[in-house]
Formats: C-alpha cells, structure tokens, sequence
C-alpha cells in the first residue's frame, strides 16, 4: 500500500474536531482530578480519623482500578441505579478525573511530607500562626517538589483520554478509527494521529525536562 496524505488532508477538519473533543475531555478529568487531589491529600496528612482512614481507601481504590473499567463502569452501569443516561464524554472525563485525583493526591502528599522538618519546628518556635506555616513555607516548596511529576502525570492523562473512544466518543483516536474503516487508508489517519498526539504532548514533556533541570540548579 502506497501511502496518501491527500487522504489525511482532505478529512483534516474532521481530525481537528476530534482534538477539540480530546482536549476537553483532558481539561475536565485534569480539573475534577486538581480539586479532588488537594482535598485527599489534605485528608490524607490528617494521619488518623475517619477523614484520613476515607483518605486512604479512596486512594486504595482508585489506584487499583484500572482506568478502562472504570470508564465502563461510569458508562454503563451508573446510569443504571442514576435512572438516567450518562453522556460518553461526562462519563470518561469523570472515570480519568477519579483516577487522577488519586494519583495526584498521593504527589502532593510526597511533596509536603519532603519539606524537612526542621523547617516546621523553626518556624514554630518563631510563633507563626499555622495558616502562615503552610502559605508562606510549606506549600511553596512542595509545589516546588510536585511540578515535575505532576507535569509528567499530566502526558499520562493526555494519553489516557484516547481510552473514550471505547465508549463511543468521538475523540480523536475515535475519529481515526472511523475514517480509516470509510476510507480504508488506515495507515494514514493512525500515523496521522500519531502524529497529532505527538505535537500535544511532546511540548508538555519538553517542559517537564525543563522545570526539572531548574530546580536542579535551583537546589
């Protein structure tokens, strides 16, 4: 088989609204994930209670879950009990989200637990009120720590989202499938997304390299 890009170029709009779709569902899991990180790991440093044992089941369970079931899960079987459908979009976006939270969660906690303690005690013998200890010290230095695997997370949940295509939305991986199969230059349209996921992610990996040689000089 010969290879056409006419083919490719002719059905690239069609590409580009699968990208639209791709990147959606990216900002909507990557937003649901942020909020529920932050308030996990908040939970999670509280070490006992009922806050810090749901912490971590939480943790325990979306990190073992894998993502594909979990997006059919949200597909299929929620609307059940729901009594009403579930959108594919909504449905991958929340099941990649729940998964993120978990994951980020546990980096922000990494994050916090790396400032040195000394740091903690100093600024308590100083007398500085605990909202100012984690504005001021805490937080800036594990945000510090967590940019660059949360940088690299963010690569793996851009990937993740091709995974939507299972359950019928129209990403672009999905999109690919389907022109290729009308087509039948699938060579084409899967080099082409190849391709396309490559000029998405490859500048997000760029600057994790970057941030991390920073702070390398930095320390």
């Amino acid at each position: 088989m010969q290879l056409d890009p006419t083919v490719v170029t002719a059905n690239l709009p069609e590409l580009l609204t699968g990208v639209r779709v791709t990147l959606a569902a990216f900002f909507i899991a990557l937003g649901l994930g942020l909020s529920i990180a932050v308030l996990v790991c908040a939970m999670r440093l509280r070490r006992q209670g009922a806050l810090a044992w749901a912490a971590r089941v939480y943790l325990t369970v979306f990190r073992a879950i894998p993502e594909i079931v979990l997006i059919f899960w949200m597909f299929y079987v929620l609307p059940v009990p729901l009594g009403f459908t579930v959108s594919g979009l909504a449905a991958g976006s929340v099941a990649l989200g729940l998964v993120a939270g978990a994951f980020l969660a546990e980096v922000f906690r990494a994050g916090v637990e790396s400032v040195p303690p000394g740091q903690w005690e100093a600024a308590r013998s100083l007398g500085l009120p605990r909202r100012a200890i984690w504005l001021r010290i805490v937080i800036p230095q594990a945000a510090r720590l967590s940019i660059p695997p949360f940088i690299n997370y963010m690569t793996e949940l851009l990937k993740g989202t091709t995974l939507l295509a299972t359950i019928g939305v129209a990403d672009l991986a999905l999109k690919a499938y389907v022109l290729g199969a009308q087509t039948f230059r699938y060579l084409e349209f899967l080099s082409a997304i190849a391709i396309l996921y490559f000029i998405i992610i490859f500048p997000v990996a760029r600057l994790a390299e970057a941030v991390e040689r920073r702070l390398a000089r930095g320390r």
